[in-house]
């Protein structure tokens, strides 16, 4: 079993920033792709940044020059600094990754984190 905890949420100013972590942990051989979505108040659940095990980033438009997404890959932890916070950033932040399990048979599956509440105050 693998697990995904995510911190640093919280309620911040317009213009404020916030870092959020997600540390992976488990029957863990290696981890692929980790990425960050999010869901705000009736909207559906949309990607903000992915980070592949080669370092390369990717970023939704809307967050693309104040989001920037990074990896620990000896902690098997995802950061993604947020600054320039706005009211639209709004929302339940998600970690995602991509699992190579350890043990026998190298199974590959995608887990998720319970999500930390971003909210951006005008």
């Amino acid at each position: 079993q693998v697990q995904l905890v995510e911190s640093g949420g919280g309620l911040v100013q317009a213009g404020g920033s916030l870092r959020l972590s997600c540390a992976a942990s488990g029957r863990i051989f290696s981890i692929n792709v980790m990425a960050w979505y999010r869901q705000g108040p009736g909207k559906e659940r949309e990607v903000v940044a992915s980070i592949p095990s080669d370092g390369s980033t990717n970023y939704a438009d809307s967050v693309k020059d104040r989001f920037t997404i990074s990896r620990d890959n000896a902690k098997n932890t995802a950061y993604l600094q947020m600054n320039n916070l706005q009211p639209e950033d709004t929302a339940v932040y998600y970690c995602n990754a991509e699992v190579i399990s350890a043990g026998f048979g190298r199974s590959k599956r995608s887990y998720w984190g319970q999500g930390t509440q971003v909210t951006v105050s005008s």
